[in-house]
């Protein structure tokens, strides 16, 4: 039986926390969170850049004013919608897009969060 915590990226795209702060640190780039608006709400990254609904279609009307050759890292609640969204960037023709998993295991990465309710 595999541990969860270990596991390891199912594809190129999909980062585990340690890849994301090595990859972050050698090739900056945009940090959007695809959550929805209450989920943000509630704490999110603090390198955060955007968020962007992927379930409300927010995410998907942004995709026209964003530029194909940044690099974007990718992270929702548990890293299944932030995989959808990095795969349909990949389909749209952006090179450079990374899928690095749900808030709480990067929180728990070390990954500095804020609480946006204290604000």
């Amino acid at each position: 039986m595999l541990n969860f915590f270990s596991k390891t990226p199912s594809n190129d795209m999909d980062l585990t926390v340690s890849e994301f702060k090595e990859k972050l640190e050698s090739q900056p780039g945009l940090v959007i969170d695809v959550r929805t608006d209450e989920e943000y709400n509630n704490g999110n990254l603090t390198l955060t850049d955007h968020q962007y609904n992927f379930l409300d279609g927010e995410f998907e009307n942004q995709l026209d004013q964003m530029d194909k050759d940044q690099t974007y890292y990718l992270y929702c609640r548990t890293g299944n919608r932030s995989g959808q969204a990095a795969k349909l960037m990949k389909e749209r023709g952006f090179n450079n897009v990374y899928n690095v998993g749900g808030f709480e295991d990067l929180a728990n990465g070390g990954i500095a969060t804020k609480d946006n309710l204290d604000e």
